[in-house]
């Protein structure tokens, strides 16, 4: 596509001008196939705003990086691999996506209908995001150093030549994936500002921790034999810097939040020929993503806020002004497009409505907003996915159905209508229930990410409106599981909460078993606090169902996926009564099914792990052990520790750090800590940033110094999601032996 005028940010210190695409870079037709960026490195540019802010986040330098292309011999080679989060070329041809066949996700990219597929990083970093450009010259992606929370922009030719780092080559800081420009010249990266050492790096020196028989263990041990036992806090300390003087972070003068971590967008060139341009900075953001250009480039579409109170903002590229702000649903954070004119812009927002749909709002030349509509909408269904195709004209909506996806594809430009409609829907079957992702794929087709009760997660791919084919590369259905093990369908259970709002989730029946037969339980809780459970095979449950253990997993208050009242309705003081969720949905999994009530356990994942932490000391006589996973222990050192950009986000939905510390102690298991009556496992990875490792430790330190038998599994190369096939299997058989030997399957 030739390149169109855009408008942008000068790198003249202290100015800002109007130039094209052609006077601010040289062609893509005129450019090098592999630049020595040594020497073509260009200044970094004055990114100072109008009014003299210096942001936090300086401009990132491309950093060229050995090629690291396949084929690699995977240390541990998956038979049953999951594929997602695809990228197609130009033509829709060919596909980038993020596979787990080598035993970590890894970026591979192939033919749609071919089986022969090419490895292009093949280091041992877990990718998270994939976008191959609109030229068809470079696709990129971001990873996680050391399987952390961190994370860095690179850049790679489709033959795996010519790889980079285009932002955070500093491994203590992070960069995520915006947009591509439509000419693709340059990709959208919104990097993070330095920040204060992290929880881990102001812990004091670790107390003597033992082993279950009493054994002090010592200060430097490393168990790699996945025996779960406590890991103190001395791994850290590697003796290449002088020990950081110890913080306790649950005094009252301890710091609230981790200064720093603003958060800035630029648009870079990944052949470094061009210097990096500054869209926007934000000071104390949450989070700060460019989600689309405008063609001539005048208009950038931003998503930013805290949790609860996305919003979508059009901002004009020349003088940085905002021209138009919307409020936008949490969730997928690619919130819509601009048209091909730029006069309008496609939204999935819930803006003063229970449930998001699509709106339309008309702008004008410069940006200004006109009139804004809703042009698709259902009742009590959340609007969940958005994509446009690439001839701009056809919008492809995903619906959650009481947490199963149905698709559909509207005209936003039908010739009867006005710019601002759109035409009748067209619904697309789906041959699985739940679709994570969904990107067009040339003129009239488009590839999706699709996961499902009965399958690994998987890429299929069509032409508009008709039937889904899998990609050859995807797993079969057949291989989810072992033979004579087939995956077990939910059931939703409906239930009632002491309070009158109506709860739901799926309960998971043991094979074996008959009907009536009375079954050990584990009541498993999601994180978020705003995810959904939904009906996609799980291999925890998986482990789980295997033992004996029937699961029920319930969407307490908190939840996506029930209308924004249900999402709001644990905010602040209304987080108690989400513990009381927990007891209510524990005691109609016994009434309604066919748990055992003297045979009960919890268990969950981040803010799921923070849920078993509290429902083990609110009701500490409802379980008989607990499995918690990530999660927070004392909400005032998760403040303390966590990611400033995380903070400001968690502040919304859990209370201000500063303002309101004693809800957050009131809030806290560890205020609790004496109520703990059952042992307790937990869970967690050593570079997790987002719910420092340090939230476990002093949970499992402070009950095993009461006397009740607690552990911690600490999972090594891994951040707040479990990611390499060995850590994840380890983590399941570890979580399964604990349960079944606390419940007797």
């Amino acid at each position: 596509m030739a390149a169109d005028a855009r408008n942008q940010v000068t790198d003249e210190p202290g100015t800002r001008a109007v130039r094209t695409a052609a006077a601010a870079r040289p062609s893509a037709m005129a450019r090098p196939e592999t630049p020595d960026l040594t020497s073509a490195a260009p200044q970094p540019p004055d990114t100072r705003t109008p009014d003299g802010y210096e942001p936090a986040a300086p401009a990132p330098v491309p950093v060229l990086l050995p090629d690291a292309a396949g084929p690699r011999d995977a240390v541990t080679r998956l038979h049953a691999h999951g594929c997602w989060y695809p990228s197609a070329n130009a033509d829709g041809t060919e596909a980038a996506f993020i596979c787990d066949r080598g035993g970590v996700p890894q970026l591979w990219a192939g033919p749609v209908d071919g089986g022969e597929v090419r490895l292009l990083d093949s280091s041992p970093d877990p990718v998270k995001e994939v976008s191959w450009s609109p030229d068809g010259r470079w696709i990129a992606y971001t990873t996680a150093p050391g399987g952390g929370e961190h994370t860095r922009v690179l850049c790679v030719r489709p033959d795996g030549t010519g790889r980079r780092i285009l932002a955070a080559a500093d491994p203590s800081s992070t960069a995520y994936l915006g947009c591509w420009t439509h000419d693709g010249s340059t990709v959208a990266v919104t990097v993070a500002g330095p920040t204060a050492p992290g929880y881990q790096e102001r812990t004091g020196p670790p107390s003597t921790d033992t082993d279950p028989a009493g054994t002090p263990l010592p200060p430097d041990w490393t168990d790699r034999d996945g025996r779960a036992t406590l890991l103190g806090g001395a791994r850290y300390d590697t003796g290449r810097r002088p020990a950081p003087p110890h913080v306790d972070l649950r005094a009252a003068q301890a710091p609230a939040v981790r200064p720093g971590g603003g958060l800035s967008a630029y648009l870079i060139d990944p052949d470094g020929l061009a210097s990096p341009v500054l869209l926007a900075t934000e000071t104390h953001a949450a989070t700060l993503r460019v989600c689309d250009l405008s063609r001539d480039g005048s208009l950038a579409l931003l998503r930013r806020g805290p949790r609860g109170r996305r919003e979508a903002v059009v901002r004009r590229t020349a003088d940085a002004e905002t021209t138009c702000t919307v409020p936008v649903a949490d969730g997928d954070p690619w919130i819509g497009r601009f048209s091909s004119d730029g006069l309008t812009l496609w939204l999935r927002s819930n803006a003063d409505r229970e449930y998001a749909a699509l709106f339309a709002v008309t702008l004008d030349a410069e940006g200004r907003p006109g009139e804004r509509s809703v042009v698709s909408q259902r009742e009590d269904q959340e609007l969940e996915l958005l994509a446009m195709a690439h001839d701009g004209r056809t919008a492809v909506l995903v619906w959650n159905a009481q947490g199963a996806g149905e698709l559909e594809l509207v005209e936003t430009f039908p010739a009867r209508f006005s710019p601002d409609h759109a035409g009748p829907a067209r619904p697309v079957s789906l041959p699985h229930e739940v679709v994570t992702r969904v990107v067009a794929a040339g003129p009239g087709r488009m590839l999706l990410a699709l996961s499902g009760s009965r399958r690994r997660p998987g890429v299929w791919w069509a032409h508009e409106g008709v039937s889904l084919l899998r990609t050859p590369w995807s797993s079969r259905d057949e291989d989810a599981v072992p033979p004579g093990r087939p995956p077990v369908s939910p059931v939703p259970l409906r239930l009632t909460a002491r309070d009158g709002l109506p709860l739901s989730g799926w309960y998971y029946r043991a094979p074996g078993r008959a009907p009536a037969e009375p079954a050990p339980c584990v009541i498993h809780l999601h994180g978020g606090p705003e995810e959904q459970e939904r009906p996609v095979f799980n291999p925890l449950y998986h482990e789980l169902l295997g033992r004996g253990l029937d699961i029920f997993a319930p969407d307490v208050r908190g939840s996506s996926g029930h209308g924004r009242s249900f999402v709001d309705a644990d905010l602040g003081s209304g987080r108690f009564a989400a513990l009381d969720d927990v007891a209510d949905c524990t005691a109609h999994a016994v009434t309604a099914g066919p748990a055992d009530p003297t045979r009960l356990a919890v268990m969950g994942r981040s803010y799921g792990g923070y849920l078993t932490f509290a429902s083990l000391v609110w009701h500490p006589d409802l379980f008989r052990t607990g499995v918690a996973v990530c999660g927070m222990s004392d909400l005032l050192t998760f403040f303390a520790g966590t990611e400033p950009w995380l903070a400001e986000s968690a502040s919304h939905k859990y209370g201000h750090p500063e303002r309101d510390r004693p809800l957050l102690r009131a809030l806290s298991p560890m205020n609790r800590i004496d109520a703990l009556r059952v042992p307790l496992l937990a869970v967690h990875g050593e570079h997790d940033t987002n719910v420092p490792v340090g939230e476990s430790e002093q949970f499992v330190r402070a009950a095993r110094e009461r006397g009740i038998p607690a552990e911690l599994l600490a999972l090594r190369d891994e951040g707040h999601d479990f990611l390499r096939a060995d850590n994840r299997r380890l983590f399941r058989r570890a979580a399964a032996d604990w349960l079944e030997r606390h419940l007797g399957g």
